[in-house]
């Protein structure tokens, strides 16, 4: 069955809105997890704009405590280091909480979300050094990817784990065009193309960026998903059904 890893960070930004902690991202924890889900996501800029390292120390404890068995996935800038705001470092978080899955991403502190992957074309010491380190903390490392077939080789040899597709393009396509369009068709046969060659490379794959009901049928066919990590579309869809009842259709639609 395909995992559903929940994103908290739309949680956070709400709660950061207002003083008083509310709403609470341990709450949102406990009612995914309730609902089906088998990960938790989090994904902490420099900036602390919605997740703070508060809060990973926090769900980090939690998911350890009462949910062993759920993944606890970190996303983020592998060379994002420690601020005077008080984030204290990427690799700092890592350290301490030790989570699952730490999904390496090459976003920039000014992104408003990431939106591509890591080009893997020109050699990466750096990002080869940091993966081996988070390997050595016992933690799988997934790389944050667009569909670039010849890549995948490259990944694995790096010291990867896993890819998580960037599958902003492929959201945006289907919104434009319709499942049955041929863009559409034509766009996930890439991301087809590119899972087969990390599955031949021995990668494990994950996605994630705009995923949502409506197009996450097709792409849940993609030849060896293991993980979807969700959280933008779960906050708006809930707008709307109710959050718990959300969490449980993406369940379904996953175990379909």
């Amino acid at each position: 069955m395909i995992t559903l890893s929940v994103n908290l960070n739309k949680i956070a930004l709400l709660r950061n809105s207002r003083d008083g902690g509310k709403p609470s991202v341990v709450d949102a924890a406990r009612q995914a997890i309730d609902q089906g889900a088998g990960g938790i996501t989090v994904h902490p800029r420099p900036d602390q704009r919605h997740i703070r390292p508060d809060d990973v120390y926090t769900l980090a404890e939690l998911l350890a405590k009462d949910y062993p068995e759920v993944e606890f996935n970190i996303e983020g800038n592998p060379f994002a280091g420690p601020t005077e705001a008080g984030y204290p470092g990427f690799r700092h978080l890592v350290e301490v909480t030790k989570p699952h899955q730490v999904t390496l991403v090459p976003d920039s502190d000014d992104q408003l979300t990431s939106d591509h992957g890591w080009d893997l074309a020109a050699p990466q010491p750096a990002l080869e050094e940091a993966i081996a380190a988070y390997r050595a903390m016992d933690c799988r490392v997934s790389l944050f990817m667009d569909p670039v077939t010849t890549q995948m080789p490259t990944a694995k040899s790096i010291g990867a784990d896993r890819i998580e597709f960037y599958t902003g393009p492929y959201a945006q396509t289907f919104w434009t065009s319709g499942a049955d369009d041929a863009q559409t068709q034509d766009c996930f046969a890439q991301f087809y193309r590119a899972a087969q060659s990390a599955l031949a490379a021995g990668l494990g794959i994950n996605a994630g960026h705009d995923l949502d009901q409506e197009n996450l049928p097709l792409f849940a066919t993609l030849p060896g998903l293991q993980e979807v990590s969700i959280g933008h579309a779960i906050m708006c869809e809930a707008l709307q059904a109710g959050y718990e009842f959300t969490i449980k259709r993406y369940v379904e639609i996953l175990q379909r």
